[in-house]
């Protein structure tokens, strides 16, 4: 059965290392503020357009036998939900992920500790165990 992978976590925590791990296919909104040289030009005016090409690009790979993975925070389930009705409507089984942050990497994006804390504080609000 395809499976779409939803890793979820707090920013730096390693979700874009896991979905390497778990899919060819790994796509998350921050690819929307990757240039072609690799460096993160993050704009908060613009991220709402970065998770509807996320969406998007999820879309496309659906009528595909890939199994995929999406790393974004997901901190609230209503950021889960246009891709769990894909999975739906495309028959993939889906699996969410939450990375815990137990290393001490860097900070490659530069996100804030406070930003940090808001999205760990949604995170554990919106955990679903049963």
């Amino acid at each position: 059965m395809k499976t779409l992978f939803l890793v979820r976590g707090v920013s730096n925590s390693g979700k874009t290392t896991v979905a390497k791990q778990l899919a060819s296919v790994c796509l998350s909104a921050d690819d929307y503020f990757t240039d072609a040289f690799g460096n993160y030009n993050f704009d908060v005016s613009k991220l709402e357009t970065a998770h509807a090409l996320c969406q998007a690009r999820v879309l496309e790979y659906m009528d595909t036998e890939f199994n995929i993975a999406v790393h974004n925070t997901f901190t609230q389930l209503w950021e889960m939900q246009p891709y769990i009705d894909l999975a739906k409507e495309f028959d993939y089984k889906v699996v969410s992920i939450i990375v815990e942050r137990r290393h001490e990497g860097m900070n490659s994006h530069n996100v804030p500790e406070e930003t940090m804390k808001k999205q760990e504080a949604r995170l554990r609000q919106n955990i679903k165990l049963r």
